[in-house]
Formats: structure tokens, C-alpha cells, sequence
């Protein structure tokens, strides 16, 4: 039986702007490809979590969207969010891309007069795109790449420094503190991100409608809504082949995702303006106020 008495566990939140590396860097590291990777930005919405569990130390990995100037529901959803996160958080790790010059201060990326409550990390992120990539760390700071792993190891050790004395929160095998149903909607748009232009991806909301875990194949039907009937018609493209090109990359994520054959069934559908509608957002499992989002 573990003592709880001289075991840690931390939520560590990830901030950064769009593209600053954030879902790479969370699966470096927890090990696991979780989070949605795409050169697009703004990929992530909902906040992913991620597990790092290692001798007496538990680590919750939050990554929520990038920080942004919301322009709709949506984008204003997401940024309350990823604060959210930031205010619950033992410690903070703020990503910026080290060939984008000198990190600004992450208030300034929120403003509002937010501060941090929790110890900050700067990691500059993507070193291994230098010629010759840093191996430098101080204090505050670090150097690290979620290709090479460099530097993925000091920021574990730091996040650990910063977990308060206390028990686990979750089985020491686990992953993450979210259901199935969540990544294979997330793998779904991971899919969609990879095969559709720049605009289309952005307008989809991918949903779990039937997952039937006690058959083989496991069957999963996924609906992705869009906001226009052109959009849609984009999506599933000439004789359907762009729905089936998502289906099949999506559908060897989630069988990796759960070691089983899978039977992946999409559907698409339109929801007019759905980033713009406070019920549509709670739908698709964002907190949100009518008050705050006009």
C-alpha cells in the first residue's frame, strides 16, 4: 500500500498562443499521442488531460486553446476555458516558439489585469527547427522539443518540484480523467483537420451519437455538424471520398487509441451557426454564461 504521507500529485496547465506546441508538448509529456497535432492552429477547444504518473509523483497536464482575441461565442468559450485552467492550476507552463523571438509576458497575452496564481515555467518550444538547438535552462526557463524529447525531462522534474504533498487523485495507470467518447470525437477532428482546407475544419463539431463497446468490431457512429450545406458537401466531397478519407485516419486512431478492431460510421450534418449559439456550445460540452457571450 502506497504512503500517501510522501506522495505528490500537481495540475499543470499549458498556455500559450495558437500553434505555440502545447498539444505536442503534452503528449511528450505523458507518452501518449492525446492531444490533436495539426500545423493548422487553434485545433484544441476543449481542454485535453493527460496523466504522468512515475514513482510517488502524479501530474495532471491541462491543455486548453490558445490564448486569442475571441471574434465569436466560440473563441470566447475556449478563452474562459483555458483561464479557467490557468487559475486552478499548481503550476503553470507558458509555450513559446523559440524562433518567435522574445517570449512577451503572459499576462499580456490575457489582459484584463489577470495575473498567475501558480508558479511559472517558461518552456520555448520547437528548439529542434535551430541549427543548432539550445541547451541551455535557467531559471524560469527552459529549452524543449517534442521531436527530440529535449528538455522533457527538466520540465517534468519542475511540475514535480511544484506538486503539493497529497495523495493520487487517479489510478497510477490511467492516462486521463476523460471518457473514450471524448477522444474519439477529438480523433475524428484530428482526421478532418489533416484532409480539409483552411477554413472548413474550424466550422465542424465532431459528436459521439452510438458507441457499442460489447460488439466486434466495436461500432462507433461519430456526426460531424457544420454551419452551411456547402460546408458539409466539402466534407464529404466528390462520391464521398473525402468523409471516407477522414473515416479511415480516424479510424486507426481510435483502434491504436483502444487495442481493438473498430467500426467507425460517420454521418455529417448542419447546424447553422453553432459557434455563435449558447446552446449549440453547451451541446458540445462548454460552460458558458448567456450574459457573457452576446
Amino acid at each position: 500500500m502506497r504512503d500517501t504521507a510522501s506522495t505528490r500529485f500537481g495540475t499543470v496547465a499549458l498556455a500559450g498562443r495558437p500553434n505555440a506546441g502545447k498539444s505536442s508538448l503534452l503528449n511528450a509529456l505523458v507518452g501518449e499521442p492525446l492531444a490533436i497535432v495539426s500545423p493548422k492552429p487553434q485545433s484544441t477547444r476543449r481542454p485535453v488531460v493527460g496523466l504522468h504518473t512515475n514513482g510517488r509523483v502524479q501530474l495532471a497536464f491541462v491543455d486548453p486553446a490558445g490564448l486569442l482575441d475571441p471574434r465569436y461565442a466560440l473563441q470566447r468559450a475556449m478563452l474562459a476555458e483555458a483561464i479557467a485552467a490557468l487559475d486552478h492550476a499548481n503550476a503553470i507552463l507558458y509555450l513559446h516558439p523559440v524562433l518567435d523571438g522574445a517570449a512577451p509576458p503572459l499576462p499580456d497575452l490575457i489582459g484584463g489585469g489577470w495575473r498567475p496564481r501558480a508558479p511559472v515555467l517558461t518552456v520555448l518550444t520547437k528548439v529542434d527547427l535551430l541549427p543548432t538547438p539550445p541547451l541551455w535552462a535557467g531559471a524560469g526557463h527552459v529549452a524543449a522539443s517534442a521531436v527530440t524529447r529535449q528538455g522533457i525531462e527538466t520540465v517534468i522534474a519542475w511540475c514535480a518540484a511544484h506538486a503539493p504533498i497529497r495523495p493520487f487523485r487517479y489510478p497510477a495507470d490511467d492516462l486521463s480523467t476523460q471518457p473514450v467518447r471524448f477522444f474519439v470525437a477529438e480523433f475524428v477532428r484530428e482526421a478532418a483537420f489533416a484532409h480539409l482546407g483552411d477554413e472548413v475544419p474550424y466550422a465542424l463539431a465532431a459528436e459521439v451519437d452510438e458507441f457499442r463497446e460489447g460488439s466486434i468490431p466495436v461500432y462507433i457512429r461519430v456526426v460531424l455538424y457544420t454551419e452551411r450545406k456547402s460546408q458539409a458537401g466539402i466534407v464529404i466531397g466528390q462520391g464521398g471520398r473525402t468523409i471516407r478519407a477522414i473515416g479511415t485516419d480516424a479510424r486507426r486512431r481510435v483502434e491504436t487509441f483502444l487495442g481493438t478492431a473498430v467500426y467507425l460510421e460517420l454521418w455529417v450534418k448542419t447546424l447553422p451557426k453553432w459557434r455563435s449559439r449558447v446552446g449549440a456550445l453547451r451541446r458540445f460540452g462548454f460552460e458558458v454564461h448567456p450574459e457573457r457571450f452576446p
